[in-house]
């Protein structure tokens, strides 16, 4: 197959372009520069090689402003909005009017689509949250009805927190956790709806191959935690005491709406369209996806 991918060097991105290119796909990267490597795509410019998009099976879109990286100010909120909105609306537009249009748009969005619900059970049928990952996520998803309307098959991998030792929130908690200084977040009673890298990396393929699956899919692991078992099993797994907590007024006062947001509100997210197919995850549970993921041999190369 020909496969185009924006966020080709990305956490996630990195990952999939390997995985492809070992099955022998062809991978071209969408890029923001104009490029012999790659086919140009720049949401900031508006600018986009429409030829160059003539001819792929399926577009593989990951690309976005990292949510995690700082406080929310009013710029930052404007650039994750415009980086996920605009770019996706901009890529589908193209998509639509091409003479050879790809089968299939793989759209990643995120579990933030449900907003904080508790201890709610949410699957793909569930209503949206409120928030600002909420209606940004809503927003997202709906940009790509262009590329719907022209026939093109689009899923929406609704991504959980995505735990890898390379990058994202499992990187960041290593270090304090491996120094006996892990804590829970706030009452650690939100849920953490997560997946593992290689469990991801498979899932992308898996929707791009099964064209019976559209429309949104949580790509999440089977047994989300809540933050309190995530951090009870982080500890474990690296032998190391977590006895502390972070208040959740400093971590609001710090980070402000991204803590309230991103570190102090959940939702325990599974998947109902997953459970009728024949995808296997191969880290379903928490502690057996960390001690892989955390010894020296496991590797994605």
């Amino acid at each position: 197959m020909k496969i185009l991918v924006s966020g080709s060097t990305g956490l996630v991105g990195r990952q999939l372009v390997h995985r492809l290119q070992k099955e022998d796909h062809t991978v071209i990267p969408l890029v923001r520069q104009r490029s012999k490597e790659g086919v140009l795509w720049n949401p900031v410019t508006g600018e986009v090689d429409v030829q160059g998009m003539e001819g792929y099976d399926a577009v593989v879109h990951l690309a976005g402003e990292n949510i995690a990286e700082g406080r929310w100010t009013p710029a930052k909120k404007q650039r994750i909005r415009e980086s996920r909105i605009e770019g996706t609306r901009l890529l589908c537009q193209a998509l639509a009017g091409l003479q050879k249009p790809p089968h299939t748009l793989i759209s990643a969005s995120a579990v933030g689509f449900y907003g904080n619900r508790g201890d709610e059970r949410c699957d793909e049928s569930s209503a949206s949250g409120s928030g600002f990952l909420a209606e940004t996520s809503i927003a997202w998803e709906e940009t790509t009805q262009a590329a719907a309307d022209a026939g093109i098959r689009v899923t929406l991998p609704r991504l959980g927190i995505v735990l890898s030792k390379k990058g994202g929130a499992l990187a960041k908690m290593l270090l304090p956790f491996k120094l006996g200084l892990g804590a829970r977040l706030g009452s650690g009673s939100q849920y953490m709806s997560w997946i593992s890298e290689r469990d991801l990396t498979e899932l992308l393929v898996y929707l791009i191959l099964d064209s019976s699956l559209e429309g949104p899919v949580n790509a999440v692991a089977p047994h989300p935690v809540t933050n309190r078992e995530f951090t009870k099993t982080l500890a474990k797994v690296v032998s190391r005491p977590a006895c502390f907590a972070a208040p959740e007024l400093v971590l609001k006062i710090v980070l402000g709406e991204m803590a309230e947001e991103m570190l102090l509100s959940g939702a325990h997210v599974i998947s109902s369209k997953l459970v009728n197919t024949n995808f296997k995850f191969q880290d379903p549970d928490l502690e057996s996806a960390l001690r892989f993921l955390l010894t020296p041999a496991a590797s994605m190369t």
